[in-house]
This record gives structure tokens, C-alpha cells and sequence, in this order.
């Protein structure tokens, strides 16, 4: 009979403890987007490659202008560095 008294008000507040839980997961949208949210990961690296893709393309001209004045007018060898560039 005296551990009634201490398991009923405990469960109560246990319960108020999960009710307080899923309102605060709700209330801060974490079940907003539940089918897509396994592919969110997949994309976010998706997109974090294609930006240092294009940072690299973007530097990569300027690279091969210094590597083109480094060159005595060798264009051969100019074409070279081009396609093995790309």
C-alpha cells in the first residue's frame, strides 16, 4: 500500500514529462517532412559537392593562365594541361 503512494505520483508526472515532449516536438516542426527527411542527407552532399565542383571550375581558368605564361608559347604542351584539366 506505500509504494502506491509514491508509483501514482510518479507515473503522473512521468506522463506529464511525455505530454510536455511530443507537444515541444511538434511545436518546433520536427514532424513536418517525415518522407523526405532520409533523403535531406543524400542532397545536402549533393549540393555541397556541386559548390566545391564549381569554386574549383572557377579557380581553375586562372590557374591555367599562369600555367600558359610559365610556358615558353609551347602551345602543345598548353593543350596538354587544358585537357588534363577537364
Amino acid at each position: 500500500m506505500l509504494s502506491i503512494f509514491l508509483l501514482i505520483p510518479l507515473s503522473l508526472m512521468l506522463f506529464v514529462v511525455a505530454i510536455w515532449a511530443v507537444r515541444y516536438a511538434v511545436k518546433s516542426n520536427q514532424f513536418e517532412d517525415l518522407d523526405n527527411a532520409s533523403q535531406r542527407i543524400i542532397l545536402d552532399d549533393r549540393q555541397e559537392r556541386r559548390q566545391t565542383m564549381q569554386a574549383h571550375e572557377r579557380s581553375a581558368p586562372t590557374q591555367q593562365k599562369d600555367q600558359t605564361a610559365v610556358t615558353d608559347g609551347n602551345n602543345e604542351h598548353s593543350e596538354i594541361d587544358k585537357n588534363s584539366e577537364i
